[in-house]
């Protein structure tokens, strides 16, 4: 993973000064190859459920996150996405340089509320523009089986944007370790479910994602250990 993207990245260092829709390709090349290496070297393949679930116009997607493998695989998966991602990303070396290129979205998660203002700010940009706008809501790389309270964030999306919420189970926790590295291997299932509908308050919204989610997800997860 890390060898070819710095291999790749040194190769497409120019496409950083080219119009994104160069780099969003290149991308997609890159993850070509990642999947080629999951496949043969690790024994990992997988599927993708309920695309007709997502709007063909902008939408806000809240996934699970277990691993970084969806960190990448939603450029992939999704046609046009926008990432919600940690500010400290955006530095690392070629990946941080593409995902700003990319127009993903960045987070000080120590900004408060200036911050919290700024993403909503971005990711109603990245909207209108009628791209996906993609968060996880824990905030963070779980383990099967978990599921802790969603940050603010994803309400705050919810609210300001308008806009369906289409939430999103996986199970890639139960195959590949949370940052890198084999589990077993398997078919990791990315699901997405039938989308929140805009318009209601943010306890009822929470609730039903949280529910939603972590449902759905248990039940993949079950698949996966069998």
């Amino acid at each position: 993973m890390y060898g070819l993207m710095v291999a790749m990245g040194l190769i497409g260092l120019p496409l950083l000064l080219a119009p994104r829709s160069w780099s969003r390709a290149y991308l997609r090349l890159y993850l070509k190859g990642l999947w080629f290496g999951l496949r043969w070297i690790y024994g990992i393949t997988f599927e993708v459920r309920g695309r007709e679930h997502l709007p063909a116009e902008g939408a806000l997607v809240a996934s699970k996150h277990m691993s970084m493998w969806e960190t990448l695989a939603y450029w992939e998966i999704l046609p046009d996405p926008a990432i919600i991602l940690k500010k400290s990303l955006i530095y690392m070396p070629f990946f941080g340089w593409f995902a700003v290129k990319l127009g993903n979205i960045s987070i000080d998660r120590t900004g408060g509320a200036k911050a919290l203002k700024k993403m909503l700010r971005d990711a109603a940009r990245r909207g209108s523009q009628g791209r996906q706008v993609l968060i996880f809501p824990e905030g963070t790389r779980v383990a099967p089986g978990e599921a802790p309270d969603f940050k603010p964030g994803i309400a705050g999306l919810y609210l300001s944007m308008n806009v369906p919420c289409v939430p999103v189970a996986l199970n890639s926790g139960v195959f590949l370790k949370s940052y890198c590295g084999l589990k077993r291997k398997g078919r990791i299932v990315v699901e997405f479910l039938p989308a929140i509908p805009p318009g209601l308050d943010k306890p009822a919204f929470l609730r039903q994602l949280h529910e939603r989610i972590n449902a759905a997800s248990g039940k993949l997860e079950g698949m996966g250990e069998g």
